[in-house]
């Protein structure tokens, strides 16, 4: 079977593609390489992803660029665009009809073809065959995709990135130095006792949206959520530990903003009010998998995380939302209140702590 240059190269090398941003633009110059007259082209795919539901792909002939659009899930960041966003630029790119083909079953990625001029008949055929052998390739990064998209959704970006690049094996870690996060909710328990599960879930989920996009936004990760709590980490990068520190130390300050505004909604709902405790530490920590033979998690150990969690617990007693470890403190030039010295259960040395110095109320 003699094939075309396009529908050789989906077949021999079309997967082994970065992504589908890069298989969209070289399958539109394979396709202008073989006579199809093209001004651009859109690829459209389904992820799985907790606020993205589509992704779409725009490639222009002329320079050869890829941009993306997003489509947000129903309860995501901002409202579903329509079906057709791939369809709608390609033709503000160029007058005429944009031919579309899906790739595979009914509900597969979605390309979209538009040329400076009307196609013919046997251009069509082309651009047919072409999603045809597309395909499979496709699907191959739409199977990389979920994964990634799944493993960045249950562990973060950093995490998910170490797990893919290395075997799965319990004996895999590394030794990382990062400005740690720990904080939890207080009176969960009693929450929990007298709330619906719907509510509590609901408690829960807007504590976590507020504390993780605060870390988030500040390039930390989520490392964990366990149970009410969060788990977070800043790594040190470029051997520069007060830019992890001080990144640490912001979110920790836009989460308290982010639940004072959520407790302002709560009381207008006639809902009681949601404190927290927070500490920050900077220390060494083992960063990697442990766990049974055949059951495996990523996170991490190590005295610093220990520290974290025990310095935590002296925020009620001190009457502070967020607490600062010595260590942390030291590397920072951000304005902090000194507490003094305390001893923290299970940690051998006493620990200097500090406060951000709009924690000055009691928490409930």
């Amino acid at each position: 079977m003699q094939l075309s240059p396009t529908l050789a190269w989906l077949l021999d090398a079309a997967s082994d593609c970065r992504g589908a941003d890069r298989l969209l633009a070289e399958l539109g110059a394979h396709l202008v390489a073989d006579g199809v007259p093209l001004a651009a082209g859109a690829l459209t795919l389904q992820v799985p992803h907790p606020l993205i539901a589509k992704r779409t792909w725009l490639w222009r002939a002329d320079s050869d660029q890829v941009i993306e659009a997003l489509g947000f899930a129903p309860g995501g960041l901002a409202p579903d665009p329509p079906d057709d966003a791939g369809r709608r630029w390609l033709r503000d790119v160029a007058r005429g009809e944009v031919h579309e083909d899906v790739a595979g079953r009914f509900d597969g990625p979605l390309l979209g073809w538009i040329g400076p001029r009307p196609f013919t008949a046997d251009e069509i055929e082309q651009l047919r065959q072409a999603a045809r052998f597309a395909a499979t390739p496709l699907a191959l990064l739409g199977a990389r995709a979920t994964l990634r998209a799944t493993l960045d959704a249950y562990l973060g970006t950093r995490s998910a990135e170490r797990v893919l690049a290395a075997p799965l094996s319990r004996d895999l870690g590394e030794t990382i130095q990062a400005a740690l996060l720990y904080a939890d909710l207080r009176n969960f328990t009693s929450l929990s006792e007298t709330t619906p599960p719907a509510a509590v879930i609901a408690a829960l989920d807007a504590w976590f949206d507020r504390i993780a996009g605060a870390v988030h936004a500040f390039g930390g990760e989520v490392l964990k959520f366990i149970g009410d709590g969060v788990l977070a980490i800043f790594p040190v990068v470029e051997q520069s530990p007060r830019r992890a520190c001080d990144a640490a130390l912001r979110a920790a300050s836009a989460a308290e903003a982010g639940m004072a505004y959520l407790n302002k909604e709560r009381r207008a709902q006639g809902l009681p009010p949601l404190s927290f405790g927070a500490a920050l530490h900077l220390g060494e920590m083992l960063w990697g998998n442990i766990g049974a033979a055949n059951r495996l998690d990523f996170t991490a150990i190590g005295p610093a995380v220990n520290l974290a969690s025990r310095l935590e617990g002296l925020c009620k007693p001190l009457g502070r939302t967020v607490l600062v470890s010595g260590a942390l403190a030291a590397d920072t030039e951000m304005p902090l209140v000194a507490l003094g010295t305390h001893v923290l259960r299970g940690i051998a040395a006493p620990c200097e702590v500090f406060a951000l110095p709009e924690t000055q109320s009691p928490i409930s």
